[in-house]
């Protein structure tokens, strides 16, 4: 396993869409393997393919790790959102927004079909925090970050200041 470089704003393969994967082999293990090793390094609690340069559409994610407790690792190929009800506001940071958090809406409670890492079909119904990661990796898939769901104020500020610090550089 490896730690792989996490892409940072304003990296362009972060607003590409991410593809269907038709194959589970040995290359897609190591890669979820990989992805793995990376989110618990950075620290994260999720961590989309796109985020390390892979247009795939897969997630890795851990909530249960954060405060400490053991690892519980969980893998969702070709993740889609097939329910969502309810509303919530919390505060979202992101590995590949650097220095910035900010309070998003989002549902309060998700379904979310796909496969497991050995290719069967998975069903996770997750509420509260699970529910916001989730939504939060599957945007990413999409191309969307969490600074698109937040105000154009706020999020013109963030681009601003990044701008600024690419050019002091």
């Amino acid at each position: 396993m490896a730690v792989i470089s996490i892409r940072k704003l304003p990296d362009q393969v972060l607003r590409e869409p991410s593809r269907e994967i038709t194959e589970i082999n040995g290359e897609l293990q190591r890669l979820i393997d990989d992805m793995a090793e990376t989110m618990y390094a950075a620290p994260g609690l999720g961590l989309a393919a796109p985020q390390v340069g892979r247009l795939h559409r897969l997630i890795v994610f851990d909530v249960t790790h954060r405060d400490g407790g053991p690892q519980d690792l969980k893998v969702i190929i070709n993740p889609c959102i097939t329910q969502a009800e309810g509303e919530l506001t919390r505060e979202e940071g992101c590995l590949s927004v650097a220095d910035f958090s900010a309070e998003v809406r989002r549902h309060a409670r998700v379904t979310v079909k796909g496969l497991d890492r050995e290719g069967k079909p998975l069903s996770i119904t997750g509420e509260g925090l699970l529910a916001v990661v989730l939504q939060h990796e599957v945007d990413h898939l999409d191309g969307i970050l969490f600074i698109d769901r937040i105000s154009r104020l706020k999020r013109g500020l963030y681009l601003r200041r990044l701008k600024k610090q690419a050019a002091a550089r």
